[in-house]
């Protein structure tokens, strides 16, 4: 009989370590031999503790953030596979921790079975990625968008807070008849015909974080 899959689970949130446990704790080719609460303490957990998957999530509070910890982890020796485990599934955050070195990306909603075959895959060293991640990388392949000037980021911002054209000509000094053409070019370059669409699309691809 083949031995279980040793696997490291990093979160600050203990109820989800617990679900995450009680999960893998029903298959008998995984077992679950640490728990960390940020990245800091994921890489002493790995100091002596032998792991094949370390499952990592991105942020976690004012700890180490699982990108970091992720390009830590793979520039080990004989690293264990990082397998990305998060509610976040912007372009930024994605390509991140792909070139961070994590093998695969896989969002908290995704079905336990699915998971675990996303384990079984980054222990064989194999990609594994959620389909909805899948999706947006192909995507983002499939048509490249044209970059958006300072300027129009800039813009993106303050329409995420919620300003008027009228408000967005004041804040930069330019005619309205200004803002509403980069506008337009913003819609374009993000493939979207409203406002309340481009500021989703621009969080989705991370060019600007949502407004607390």
């Amino acid at each position: 009989m083949n031995e279980p899959l040793r696997l490291l689970l990093v979160d600050d949130h203990p109820v989800v370590r617990r679900g995450l446990r009680a999960m893998f704790d029903e298959r008998s080719d995984m077992l679950v031999v640490a728990e960390a609460g940020d990245g800091r303490a994921a890489l002493d957990a790995l100091a002596d503790t032998s792991v094949d998957v370390v499952l990592m999530d991105l942020r976690m509070g004012s700890g180490t953030d699982g990108v970091t910890a992720t390009g830590r982890i793979t520039a080990l020796p004989d690293p264990p596979a990082v397998l990305v485990l998060t509610v976040y599934d912007t372009d930024a955050d994605i390509l991140a921790a792909v070139e961070a070195g994590a093998t695969g990306y896989m969002l908290k909603d995704s079905p336990p079975e699915q998971l675990a075959q996303a384990v079984r895959s980054a222990a064989r060293g194999e990609t594994a990625l959620g389909p909805n991640v899948a999706a947006r990388l192909f995507e983002r392949l499939r048509g490249p968008e044209e970059a958006l000037s300072p300027r129009e980021v800039e813009i993106l911002r303050m329409l995420g807070q919620g300003l008027s054209n009228r408000a967005l000509s004041r804040e930069l000094f330019i005619s309205e008849a200004t803002v509403k053409t980069h506008l337009v070019h913003i819609f374009d370059k993000l493939g979207v015909d409203n406002r309340t669409a481009a500021i989703t699309t621009a969080i989705q691809r991370g060019i600007i974080r949502p407004t607390p």
